[in-house]
């Protein structure tokens, strides 16, 4: 049976209500769809998509936000969408994840890019909030792209979600160090997606425990990464021994709720703490609070 075309889009009637027949970008069939199996209590664990579970509600025990609900507008105190930038080099992947961001009620799809350096410069244009970044691009590549965005003082409060193949990918941690906010795998289901859009343009990195401790360990192996163990440099001796304490927690996945009650502490006391040390480590995140935790030695992978 041949599948009617839309007049108008020149796209099949299945994509254009929001379903795909068959994952010929490489993209599942729910991702396309906009719909998820996973089940309304929270996100499922599965080995396709390096998300690990978490508390009921949300990534990383961050609590999800209600469908449709947006960030309220300083000046009007109106709900505004989250305006998030898409990069990838191929046309179909990028077609199926707008099709998705667009499908949310808080969330709209102002730009597209296909190369890194089309993402910085429409990151400043289309004055988006959050790009979502593939890595293997080409002109620019995405770390190089995600540390152009950090450092440029006018792009300061756009966040970037990387995306990776995790597998095949070692440069993650590069692109943390170069500023992005976290990173999901491409084949991730589409509530994750969506969550970890809202997770990061709410200033909260994205770090799974499980797929974040194994990734590290991986370059921590590499011939030129610092070995396990090495004395922590001279920026941790800012902290006290609450905040390396806290960062040690920070670093292996807790969020502030379970860090807080593994040190007795309210989640406020830890979330202060948490701010301080981004402040005294000059890290943008928590994702860079992650790395160096790793790279100083207060955190290895054998104790994570």
């Amino acid at each position: 049976m041949t599948t009617p075309r839309d007049p108008a889009s020149g796209t099949s009637s299945d994509l254009a209500s929001g379903t795909s027949s068959a994952p010929a970008s490489g993209i599942s069939s729910d991702l396309a769809s906009g719909t998820s199996s996973a089940p309304a209590s929270g996100i499922s664990p599965g080995p396709a998509s390096g998300i690990s579970p978490g508390p009921a509600s949300g990534i990383n025990g961050q609590a999800d936000p209600a469908p449709g609900a947006t960030a309220p507008d300083p000046a009007s105190g109106t709900a505004v969408p989250i305006r998030v930038l898409l990069a990838d080099d191929q046309t179909l992947v990028r077609a199926a994840f707008a099709m998705l961001v667009s499908s949310a009620r808080d969330m709209d799809v102002v730009g597209q890019a296909g190369t890194g350096r089309e993402a910085v410069e429409l990151a400043r244009t289309a004055r988006a909030d959050l790009v979502v970044m593939d890595i293997r691009m080409p002109d620019l590549d995405g770390i190089e792209a995600t540390r152009r965005i950090a450092a440029d003082e006018d792009l300061a409060d756009v966040r970037v979600l990387v995306l990776t193949t995790y597998d095949t990918d070692e440069h993650i941690v590069e692109a943390l160090r170069a500023g992005a906010s976290g990173f999901l795998v491409k084949d991730t289901r589409p509530a994750e997606l969506l969550d970890a859009i809202r997770t990061v343009a709410a200033g909260e990195s994205l770090l799974s425990p499980g797929p974040t401790a194994r990734l590290i360990a991986r370059v921590l192996r590499l011939p030129d990464a610092p070995p396990p163990g090495v004395p922590a440099p001279a920026a941790l001796g800012v902290l006290s021994e609450r905040e390396r304490q806290v960062l040690a927690l920070v670093a292996r996945g807790l969020n502030n709720a379970e860090a807080a009650q593994a040190l007795g502490l309210s989640p406020l006391t830890t979330k202060t703490h948490v701010s301080r040390i981004m402040g005294k480590l000059g890290a943008r995140d928590r994702a860079q609070l992650v790395i160096a935790a790793y790279e100083s030695g207060l955190v290895t992978p054998s104790r994570s």
